[in-house]
């Protein structure tokens, strides 16, 4: 699928990976709207990238939020030709505290957000899809999903974290599947260690110890090599049902 006048939302497209996506697809002269819990930082990222970019503020947990923003998206450029779920939240905390077994509300939000957050946009991006003829060679639509390393080698505290991800590629192949009759492909990047927001907030020095345990290249994954992969992905039509982990090799330790 080209990405030159045809139409994508991204889901936490406001900072990290999404704001990253946001911007490659702008400067591939693709239309954007960024679905983002973050009405300050949508609106000035879109305000920023032009007349191609829309905000819209979304709760992806939210069926209305979500259709607002696809309505959204199809109402301005006319139809939606992919979606890029990169929202999602991080919870590092063990099954059991000093005191006894954690409340379980840090588990149920973080698999609400991360995997049926994923989920709802997918299934609603994917009806708008559905609604355009394909394009010459039957394709209609193209779904990146957001999982993780910790999918596969979750470390200790991760269990909310790692299930989360795990259902997300879980999901991938009968997704795809499923879709496949309409033309419609779905795809999964699992990243490792990326130079995000979340990690911003840590000391150097914990940085530093995270990048050094990246075989190579020794460092944080850049946004911007996350974008590239989703272009890549957009652009190759044999890329169908399967989970790309994007890690430098790195296989996480148990803490």
């Amino acid at each position: 699928m080209q990405l030159q006048g045809n139409t994508f939302l991204v889901s936490g497209g406001a900072s990290g990976l999404g704001a990253a996506c946001v911007r490659m697809l702008t400067q591939a002269n693709a239309n954007v709207v960024i679905a983002d819990v973050n009405r300050a930082a949508g609106e000035t990222l879109a305000m920023e990238l032009g007349a191609r970019v829309r905000f819209a503020p979304t709760d992806v947990t939210d069926e209305t939020s979500v259709q607002t923003a696809v309505d959204l998206a199809t109402r301005t450029f006319g139809a939606l030709h992919g979606s890029i779920q990169c929202a999602g939240i991080a919870l590092a905390e063990k099954v059991h505290g000093k005191t006894g077994p954690n409340p379980v509300g840090g588990f149920v939000k973080t698999i609400q957000i991360n995997l049926i957050g994923t989920f709802n946009v997918l299934r609603l991006t994917t009806a708008a899809m559905l609604n355009h003829a394909p394009n010459p060679t039957g394709e209609r639509g193209v779904v990146i999903n957001t999982a993780s390393v910790a999918a596969f080698d979750g470390q200790i505290g991760q269990t909310a974290y790692a299930a989360s991800k795990g259902g997300v590629v879980g999901m991938t192949l009968p997704l795809a599947r499923e879709f496949a009759r309409h033309g419609i492909r779905v795809m999964t990047i699992a990243p490792g260690i990326f130079d995000t927001p979340l990690l911003a907030a840590l000391p150097e020095p914990a940085r530093q110890s995270l990048a050094q345990q990246v075989p190579f290249p020794s460092r944080l994954g850049r946004p911007e090599e996350y974008a590239a992969l989703a272009r890549h992905i957009i652009e190759n039509e044999m890329l169908n049902g399967e989970v790309i982990r994007l890690d430098g090799a790195i296989r996480m330790a148990p803490k």
